[in-house]
This record gives structure tokens, sequence and C-alpha cells, in this order.
């Protein structure tokens, strides 16, 4: 039995990899903030799949997620994918770091940084053998676009944090993996207005992070570039 526990599931990456997975026959746990479009996501992916709404800063939701991981996995589960994240401040998620509310980066940090890590915590010791731990990172985290300095920092920051995660659990294959610009909603939203179709949509990514996720033999820890993959 196969089991991961994937966040950011309802649409975008997040769903593209649970939909191909459970086409695979894994066992799947799956969140996302809003309950509604969570279980209208989910709900042509079978029985195999556990569906629970939240919010990834709140502790006892990433208890909840990691506890029933846990329960469909058989007392354990196999791969653990950080995929939720936030963009930045609602009303203007890419602007100069000059005029960046600080309140507005603690709460980013705590969702593309803090969260993730919380969940890792809790995984560690319910992962499986070699399990594998997949944080999604971005081109931000290692290049200077103006405006994209708040998120850029956070996604640096996990980064960082799948680096030393791997350096101290060496049995275990962590990863960060930078899917590159894709047509998603999170994309539309750094760019309102603006015409995106000429990204690729998440699907064309699957294959790519798949081979971080199940390839035999693994993938050594590290960070990648989906189209290197």
């Amino acid at each position: 039995m196969t089991t991961a526990l994937i966040t950011g599931a309802s649409r975008g990456l997040g769903f593209a990899l649970a939909r191909s997975l459970a086409g695979d026959g894994w066992h799947l746990v799956l969140t996302a903030r809003h309950a509604d479009a969570l279980d209208d996501a989910t709900r042509e992916l079978g029985d195999g799949v556990v569906a629970i709404a939240g919010d990834v800063t709140d502790a006892r939701h990433r208890a909840e997620l990691v506890d029933a991981a846990r329960e469909v996995g058989g007392g354990a589960f196999d791969v653990l994918v950080n995929n939720a994240s936030g963009l930045g401040p609602d009303d203007r998620p890419i602007r100069p770091l000059a005029d960046y509310p600080l309140d507005d980066l603690d709460a980013l940090f705590r969702t593309n940084v803090s969260a993730p890590l919380g969940l890792i915590q809790l995984a560690l010791p319910a992962l499986r053998g070699t399990g594998r731990i997949v944080n999604v990172t971005s081109d931000a985290a290692v290049e200077g676009y103006e405006g994209w300095g708040g998120y850029g920092a956070t996604k640096a920051a996990l980064d960082q944090l799948t680096n030393v995660l791997a350096a101290e659990h060496p049995t275990l294959h962590v990863y960060a993996v930078d899917p590159g610009d894709l047509r998603t909603q999170m994309h539309q939203d750094a760019f309102p207005g603006e015409d995106i179709s000429d990204r690729p949509l998440p699907e064309a990514v699957v294959p790519n992070l798949r081979r971080l996720i199940d390839g035999d033999p693994p993938l050594p820890s590290g960070r990648y570039r989906a189209s290197e993959l």
C-alpha cells in the first residue's frame, strides 16, 4: 500500500499530481483551505482518497493530516508533498520590498516555511523506510525578480530547510522542486488581467515530479528544476 499526503491539492499542481497518483492506485490524504473546492476536485479520484479541508498554518490541522495519512497507510506512509503556498498580500501580492508590509511577510513565512516544516516534523516518525519529502519551491528563490522579494525570500528559506533536512536525515529522500511557470490560478493572481495561456498546464510537469516521488532507484536529495528531470 503506497500512501502520500499532499497539501494544496484542490487545484493546480497539487491536484494534477493527486490525479496522477490516484490513477496508479495510490492511497492519498489531500488538503486545501476551501472545503467545497477540495470536495469538487477530489470527487473523481475514487475511494482511496481522504480529503480534509483546513489551513496548514493550523497546528491541529497538521496533526489531523499526519494522523490520517498514518491510518490510511496502515501505520506509516511514504510521501509528503508540501505544495500549499501563499503568494503575498491579497491587494498587491507582487510589490517592492521597500513598502512590503512586515505583518504580511510574517504571515507568508508562516504559510510557506513554518507550516511545511511543522508537517515535516510530525511526518518524520510516520514516514515508511526511505520515505520521500517533496517541497515545491520556485525560481523566485534564486533569481532577483522585481516585486517578488517577499515570496522569493520564503522559497529561498524553504530551499535551505530542504538542504539541511537532507543532511540531518540521510536515509530519507528530501527534495525541493521548482516546477517552473505554470498556467495556474496562483500564477494568474500574480499577473491580474494578463494572458498567461502560453504557460504549460500543471499536468505537463507531473511526470517529472513522479520521477522524484516513485523513481527507482531514487534520485539523491537536493534541489531540482522539473524541466531538467
